[in-house]
């Protein structure tokens, strides 16, 4: 039905598994598909109306009413639109928590609990149910009541003080990293819960957070503050443990490349034609070529633009030097490395007739991931879903006239 997937006789290894979604954007949605591809069958619970607010982002439209972005994270998900504010709609979590293993929210800190969908209260309905509670600041802290974007985790964590230019204005990570990373650790949390949850029955409570997991990005930049006390600055492409190691000018460009220990510094000097370098005190070692990083980088220029940037790329790899093109997005999906790396696929969908997606970032040799289901309209499986738990066409139109799929 879809590409993107490979046969396997093997089930997928979360196959058996069922996760609710009660999150909307970016950090819990993702952390759901990934468990999702992986074979959990994932209940995306969302607002009546509006659904995920990412359904309705970005600039610009599609054939249907969701943004390619909330299409490039929900992908492998059922939906079903329920009003949490009413009491409908709770009675109906509640039932669904009964056949679940894992939950996965991102609201602010403490509105499930107001709604008496809580940990606590999940818990004793299902004691074995794990429950991730992912936020901008966590659950606890001066923070914790805090709206949480991956625009403030960055600027709050540090992240943005050291991206950029030195001198130049405030710049955030090109990608989100807080979002990003918190979904990853809060996967690796839950597999760890649900691995443990073998051997005692018992589920637990998670709590991860978009500010936590962009400080723990920081290992070389506050490795460096712990071990000298300097506060780190922004080095634009440069590196902390070793230079040169960034993007430098060609005769077309940038390109960038590393020589990061002393083989590769005296062989790139020698593939330059630049012994002078090597006997240059300046530039001795790691900790001079740091220290003089930016006459280091002036004087390799004065070689590098002599050619292009393919054509330095090309010369370095011969020799045994890392370097590589800058390439755009496009670029790099349509590279021959990344359509062998089958880093976008095409996902069937109802509406769109075809999406791409971002391709699996690993790859599993015996149980490869698979796209079982095209990213879900709104609601489009209530029926099925509260059919599951036992809730029959009767039951279910008394629970809608309560208003638990109505906004």
């Amino acid at each position: 039905m879809m590409t993107g997937g490979a046969d396997s006789t093997r089930p997928l290894p979360l196959a058996g598994i069922r996760v609710l979604d009660v999150s909307q954007v970016m950090a819990g949605p993702y952390c759901s598909m990934l468990l999702g591809d992986m074979g959990a069958d994932v209940i995306k619970i969302e607002p009546p109306g509006t659904g995920d607010q990412t359904r309705g982002a970005m600039g610009f439209k599609m054939k249907g009413s969701d943004s390619m972005g909330f299409l490039n994270m929900n992908r492998n998900k059922r939906s079903i639109a329920l009003n949490l504010k009413s009491a409908a709609g709770r009675e109906i979590l509640h039932k669904l928590a009964k056949t679940a293993d894992i939950l996965v929210e991102n609201y602010r800190p403490g509105v499930m609990k107001k709604l008496g969908c809580g940990y606590e209260d999940l818990a004793k309905i299902n004691p074995a149910l794990i429950y991730a509670s992912i936020s901008g600041f966590g659950q606890s802290g001066p923070w914790a009541s805090r709206p949480g974007f991956d625009l403030m985790a960055q600027a709050m964590s540090g992240v943005m003080s050291v991206t950029g230019h030195p001198g130049g204005p405030p710049v955030k990570a090109g990608v989100p990293v807080a979002d990003i990373g918190c979904s990853l650790f809060a996967t690796y949390a839950i597999l760890a819960a649900y691995i443990g949850r073998k051997n005692t029955g018992l589920g637990q409570y998670i709590d991860a957070s978009l500010f936590d997991a962009a400080l723990a990005f920081s290992i070389w930049d506050t490795s460096e503050y712990w071990g000298t006390g300097k506060i780190p600055e922004p080095l634009g492409t440069a590196n902390r443990m070793s230079a040169p190691y960034q993007a430098v000018r060609s005769k077309d460009g940038y390109f960038v490349m590393g020589a990061t220990n002393q083989k590769l510094w005296r062989l790139l000097c020698d593939t330059l034609g630049r012994q002078e370098l090597v006997d240059d005190p300046r530039f001795a070692d790691i900790p001079a070529r740091l220290a003089n990083r930016p006459v280091l980088i002036e004087e390799l220029e004065k070689s590098f633009v002599t050619r292009t940037s393919d054509e330095w790329v090309d010369l370095l790899l011969a020799v045994g030097i890392p370097a590589g093109t800058m390439y755009t997005y496009p670029e790099a999906f349509e590279s021959e490395h990344g359509k062998h790396r089958k880093m976008r696929m095409d996902i069937d969908h109802p509406v769109e007739g075809t999406v791409p997606n971002i391709g699996f970032a690993v790859k599993l040799s015996g149980t490869p991931q698979q796209v079982r289901r095209h990213p879900p309209l709104l609601g489009e499986h209530t029926d099925a879903i509260l059919d599951e738990i036992g809730i029959d066409a009767a039951a279910a139109a008394d629970l809608r006239a309560k208003g638990a799929f109505a906004p």
